[in-house]
């Protein structure tokens, strides 16, 4: 988020990684077309791409290869309303500093629009982290401690129960709080310029280990015979939605790329393009993976491999870069905290409490995926559909045709429709 202290200009300020940050820096003042296609995938892809598989599973293969699709649109019109609503208010110079979404809210509704932003955005990215957490256990867990073969659907689901202990503390929770010290100093440097790469490296690692499971996958599936389910109930539906739109991470990010983009004009089609060449990804990731292993998918897929070198190195390395990026992910929550309740000035016991809440949190939550459905369903529904079309339609009310004024009512209806039912399918999930 962009501070409010009137002295801070974020297009000076490099010192510290903030919402309106680009992603991959140039030499150059605006991005060319293939680095601004670059940024979107950066600023889209993540974690959350490892539990598709097991999402098909839950979901049926047709039934998730579609609602990615879906997602996918919903999300790219969500992004583009963003870019809409500043362009109209950016136009008669009211606001000439709509840098990133809070702002933006700031200028649609006031406090209140700012607030609801930073809100969602504090949930959102403290359960990235979390999530990020769980998967640091569990794949650790599964690495190191988990000797037993599995073979059940139930096992399969809730595979870190055959887990292990340290020092009479289960796996999980011992490799969650051998990290907790670390992360405590690497949240405590105020300025986090040495760690921004490791976004970009946190990228091309997910994207090896992408190829890595894909090429096992194949391998598997020309071995064995699976049976496969197409679809699924609609209670998994809605669960599937959450972790979808968890995988679509990034809606805030919509304001920056298209300020550093150099052909503004084409941001939409490059954006749009960019969108559906991710979802063809994410679904034919999804797809292989559900195809190799069936019903002993598991929720973190790289849990699949085996533990030979290759697939130990890989889901090593998925570890290191998610215990790095962590502090990035969590900077957005700080500065808000920070702008909010100390005036913009750094507050170090703020950030240690932060940490200690969000690995409490990971700690008791024992799925991987059961957890990205619901930070999607919570969080990103709201800040990928409600709160895009809510300030477009109140930015644009005066002037929106009938088809459109229905566009925006329905993607607010939909959006909470969805989050309040993802919500409460993931969270029987998680408890039950």
């Amino acid at each position: 988020m962009v501070s409010d202290n009137k002295n801070y200009d974020p297009t000076t300020s490099s010192s510290i990684p903030r919402e309106n940050t680009p992603l991959l820096n140039t030499t150059d003042s605006l991005s060319s077309t293939p680095k601004t296609f670059a940024n979107v995938f950066i600023a889209i892809v993540g974690a959350g791409v490892l539990g598709l598989p097991y999402t098909f599973m839950r979901t049926g293969y047709i039934t998730g290869f579609l609602m990615i699709f879906a997602v996918a649109g919903l999300v790219y019109r969500g992004m583009m309303l963003l870019i809409y609503t500043r362009r109209k208010l950016e136009s008669p110079l009211t606001y000439s500093k709509i840098n990133s979404f809070g702002d933006l809210g700031f200028a649609v509704c006031g406090p209140i629009g700012r607030f609801a932003v930073d809100l969602m955005i504090i949930a959102s990215q403290a359960g990235f982290c979390v999530g990020y957490l769980i998967f640091i256990g569990n794949t650790l867990s599964n690495l190191f401690n988990n000797n037993s073969i599995v073979n059940s659907v139930e096992l399969s689901r809730n595979y870190l129960k055959t887990s292990g202990y340290i020092w009479g503390m289960k796996a999980k929770t011992f490799y969650i709080w051998g990290c907790f010290p670390f992360q405590l100093a690497l949240n405590a440097i105020p300025t986090l310029t040495l760690l921004a790469p490791l976004s970009i490296f946190a990228d091309i690692v997910d994207i090896g280990a992408m190829g890595v499971v894909m090429v096992k996958d194949v391998s598997v599936f020309m071995k064995n015979t699976i049976n496969v389910q197409a679809f699924g109930s609609f209670p998994m539906f809605c669960y599937g939605l959450g972790v979808a739109l968890f995988s679509f991470e990034g809606v805030g990010m919509a304001l920056p790329l298209e300020s550093e983009a150099r052909d503004k004009k084409r941001f939409g089609s490059v954006l749009g393009w960019a969108m559906m060449f991710i979802a063809a990804l994410y679904g034919f990731f999804g797809v292989l993976g559900y195809f190799a292993f069936g019903e002993n998918t598991r929720d973190i897929i790289t849990a699949n491999m085996g533990k030979g070198v290759l697939s130990s190195l890989v889901q090593l390395g998925l570890c290191v870069n998610l215990f790095f990026t962590f502090p990035l992910m969590m900077h957005p929550v700080y500065e808000v905290m920070e702008r909010r309740y100390w005036d913009g000035m750094y507050c170090l016991w703020m950030r240690w409490v932060l940490v200690m809440v969000v690995s409490l949190i990971a700690l008791y939550v024992p799925n991987f995926t059961d957890f990205l459905s619901l930070v999607g369903s919570s969080t990103c529904c709201i800040l990928g559909l409600v709160l895009p079309a809510l300030f477009h339609y109140i930015a644009f009310k005066n002037e929106l045709k009938k088809e459109e004024l229905m566009w925006d009512l329905g993607m607010i209806v939909l959006g909470v429709i969805l989050g309040v039912l993802g919500t409460w399918f993931s969270l029987i999930e998680i408890l039950f």
